[in-house]
């Protein structure tokens, strides 16, 4: 109940991008491939939803590096990047120990590397072109002004939740 009325509290004063800027953290960062949305959530509630884009082949679950897949679990927000081929960067944990040992079964490697991040660099397509299909290698992309928002929201330890 608290959280419903910090919410409806931060609802009254939030930025132009319908951000808070008093800070509040989530406590768990849900992803919804078959939606496409990646949602901040805090005390149970969600408090922003963003469209992303995947993987270029984002159905099942990331098997071996170059698979095109994003993976799905849960994992932690390990680590952010603010310098990397792409606008910030936030490092999710995968591989896990059950990914470690899929892969090892079938005797691949399991990848990583796989991040919350913004366009790249080099990029100029307009943001609302380019989140109209998925083109990442895995990873989970946002427009540059929305990783602004997640990279203030959350810190590293957070977890992430990846669901079909």
């Amino acid at each position: 109940m608290k959280y419903a009325i910090a919410l409806l509290l931060l609802s009254m004063f939030s930025n132009a991008h319908g951000y808070s800027t008093y800070g509040l953290k989530a406590d768990l960062v849900l992803v919804k491939k078959s939606e496409r949305k990646l949602l901040l959530v805090r005390g149970g509630q969600t408090f922003r939803e963003f469209k992303v884009a995947l993987g270029s082949r984002p159905w099942g679950h990331k098997a071996y590096r170059g698979d095109d897949r994003t993976p799905e679990g849960r994992y932690w927000l390990d680590y952010k990047r603010s310098e990397s081929r792409f606008y910030k960067a936030i490092h999710i944990s995968y591989p896990n120990l059950d990914d470690v040992s899929r892969a090892r079964e079938l005797g691949v490697d399991p990848g990583g590397s796989i991040m919350i991040h913004g366009f790249p660099n080099n990029n100029r397509e307009p943001p609302e072109e380019a989140q109209r299909y998925n083109w990442t290698s895995g990873c989970i992309a946002v427009t540059n002004d929305e990783m602004d928002e997640i990279w203030a929201s959350v810190d590293p330890g957070t977890p992430i939740e990846i669901s079909p």
